[in-house]
């Protein structure tokens, strides 16, 4: 069993993961508390004792944000750069011994449709520097408003879905799944289930998503493992510390480190595209102005 898990994870990370330059990952969830900032957070962790530089994007404008979870204090964000001339290492974020790297976007993202062409493009330039020696940038992604970077992903872009271990989550993970399939064309479904109690029963709730999202949407959902119900992954979070480093035997702790270990282990040699993050960001801004240009018809 414990083979066929790890071949089984391993088959799904490595699609999302496809070339030897800058790694970008967006995690999502169907709305705020299902989990996604604490699997950005504790899989960064795990490719960062791994030895990978890491770069988190947090896109969440909510108290339940990656820099509130770790109990950073950002003085300045990408906003900061865009508008006042602020450089990278200002609004730069660092936690840990692992050295993280963390760039607060959510204003700036927010504030896209007002920006001007040139302040767009020095956002652009500003994201580029960011990640320019950066081996994972892992995205903290919201999905409950616009604009969004999950709604600007191609369909190929590698997307990590976290599916929370709940009635209530499963129908609005479902719903998300379905938007994000007929509105923005996205095709291809990696599902991480948080909060289950062990393996049988994250397959279970894996499998009852993806037969219906199958059957209906026809798109690919693809099992990339499960992080289990475990009180050392709460209690490291109201330490503001990831599991791995509070409690690094804890099960959730584990469970990330295997990840982690996947994600950076695993071939690469598949051909799939995968773009840099000034690439999505790029998408993002055309997107916008092609809003902007139908509201003002």
């Amino acid at each position: 069993m414990q083979i066929e898990r790890v071949t089984d994870q391993a088959e799904g990370l490595r699609r999302l993961l496809v070339r030897a330059s800058t790694r970008v990952i967006t995690v999502a969830a169907a709305r705020t508390g299902f989990g996604a900032t604490s699997i950005v957070v504790n899989l960064a962790t795990a490719l960062a004792q791994a030895g990978k530089e890491v770069l988190i994007l947090d896109e969440s404008p909510s108290h339940d944000n990656v820099s509130n979870m770790l109990a950073l204090k950002p003085h300045h964000d990408l906003l900061h750069a865009v508008q006042h001339g602020k450089t990278i290492r200002d609004i730069m974020l660092h936690d840990g011994p692992q050295n993280i790297r963390i760039l607060p976007v959510a204003r700036a993202i927010q504030a896209l449709p007002k920006l001007c062409i040139q302040k767009r493009e020095h956002l652009l330039e500003n994201l580029a520097e960011a990640s320019c020696d950066v081996d994972v940038v892992l995205i903290d992604a919201t999905t409950y408003r616009e604009p969004d970077i999950t709604g600007s992903l191609a369909p190929n872009q590698p997307l990590l879905l976290v599916l929370n271990a709940t009635p209530s989550a499963i129908t609005e993970s479902y719903a998300l799944i379905k938007r994000m399939a007929l509105q923005d064309g996205r095709q291809n479904f990696g599902i991480i289930v948080n909060k289950a109690c062990n393996e049988q029963a994250a397959r279970l709730i894996f499998n009852n998503v993806a037969q219906v999202a199958r059957q209906h949407l026809q798109v690919c959902v693809e099992y990339l493992g499960y992080i289990p119900f475990d009180d050392k992954l709460k209690r490291a979070t109201q330490l503001c510390r990831p599991v791995l480093d509070a409690f690094p035997t804890a099960r959730s702790a584990l469970a990330f480190g295997e990840l982690g270990r996947n994600l950076m282990l695993l071939p690469t040699t598949e051909r799939e595209e995968a773009e840099s993050l000034p690439s999505i960001m790029q998408r993002l801004i055309r997107q916008v102005s092609t809003e902007l240009r139908h509201t003002q018809i």
